[in-house]
């Protein structure tokens, strides 16, 4: 169960937002750095585990689109940052774009 309800603030304004759903409530727990149309590329305060399915909910501007995602990697950005980049694999789509 997600307990934090803080998360990192995002670099721009117009970024998708990416929640997760956990026991039924939306948490905003992703600093989006990329989203195509099959991978989500964020940081988090929490480390989920490799090949855990997340269900998530993308919205971009009046735009939401669910999906379910299995977490695919984690990946330091530089040899001397220890902040984590997870890579979310989409797998299934549902709703808006």
């Amino acid at each position: 169960m997600l307990t934090s309800s803080s998360r990192p603030a995002l670099g721009e304004a117009s970024a998708p937002r990416v929640l997760v759903l956990d026991n039924g409530t939306w948490h905003d727990v992703f600093e989006v750095l990329e989203v195509t149309e099959h991978l989500v590329r964020a940081r988090s305060p929490f480390l989920f585990e490799i090949g855990e399915t997340l269900t998530l909910r993308i919205e971009r501007g009046d735009t939401a689109t669910e999906a379910s995602a299995r977490v695919r990697a984690h990946a330091a950005v530089a040899a001397d940052d220890d902040t984590l980049v997870t890579e979310l694999e989409l797998v299934a789509k549902t709703g808006g774009g």
